[in-house]
């Protein structure tokens, strides 16, 4: 009596007809965008492009995805070896960019990501980058840094998430070393969405959402006096959300 095919014999055959050269040739990126708050601004880390294709120009840190990543350790790997950063502090998938067109190469699928991290010391540019620096990203948006590849359109996208971000969650936070005060935390919702916000207000509402700050019992002297020290609570969403409007 014949053995009986299975669908693992099936797999088997399929893997052994399968010819990857029948289809077009499409390649994995990703893309890390660093967003933190440097002198009174929102600003983005970018390497300057050692190599073609957009040789000297602007870009995101990011690189190919190798055989055996994750996407998450991908974009760990890039963005240490392209710039000495380690973004610990909060990073997160941001989307799929995937034009035909976007690469002169060949057809790339980039997974961008967003990090907040605190005020970091200089970034070291890699083997693929001439140079690794902040640049405020009101300046970057505005064109006065041509990029490379689609990358303004990447990073309008991060700005928009951060932004959104901080309305219902903690990241906040993330932009501050610890400890901190509430004039600090009001200063990075300030700088990232742009608006200035009521102080007595904006203390009542943080002081208000359960496990959003903590106090450490310590002060800083500041102009005015002395002002109390926190650190990050437990929480990560908001309730009630801390509305731009």
């Amino acid at each position: 009596m014949p053995k009986r095919r299975t669908e693992a014999d099936d797999e088997r055959a399929f893997l052994a007809s399968y010819n990857p050269r029948a289809f077009p040739p499409v390649a994995v990126t990703v893309d890390v965008v660093i967003l933190t708050v440097l002198d009174g601004r929102l600003s983005v880390l970018m390497i300057r492009r050692a190599g073609h294709p957009y040789r000297g120009r602007w870009a995101i840190p990011g690189g190919f995805v190798e055989e055996r990543d994750t996407l998450d350790s991908a974009a760990q790997r890039e963005l240490h070896e392209e710039t000495g950063i380690d973004a610990g502090a909060h990073i997160e998938q941001l989307g799929a960019y995937g034009d035909p067109g976007r690469d002169p190469r060949m057809r790339v699928v980039s997974i961008a990501y967003v990090a907040m991290v605190p005020d970091v010391a200089g970034p070291v540019a890699g083997s693929d980058a001439v140079q690794a620096r902040f640049w405020p990203v009101g300046d970057v948006l505005a064109g006065d840094l041509p990029l490379a590849f689609d990358h303004d359109r990447i990073l309008a996208d991060a700005v928009d998430r951060a932004r959104a971000k901080l309305e219902y969650t903690s990241l906040a936070t993330t932009f501050l070393d610890e400890p901190f005060t509430v004039a600090d935390l009001r200063r990075v919702y300030e700088t990232v969405w742009g608006v200035r916000l009521h102080a007595a207000n904006f203390r009542r509402k943080v002081l208000s959402t359960p496990g959003f700050v903590v106090a450490t019992g310590d002060h800083r002297t500041t102009g005015r006096g002395r002002a109390e020290l926190y650190r990050r609570g437990g929480v990560t969403r908001l309730h009630p959300p801390l509305l731009r409007t």
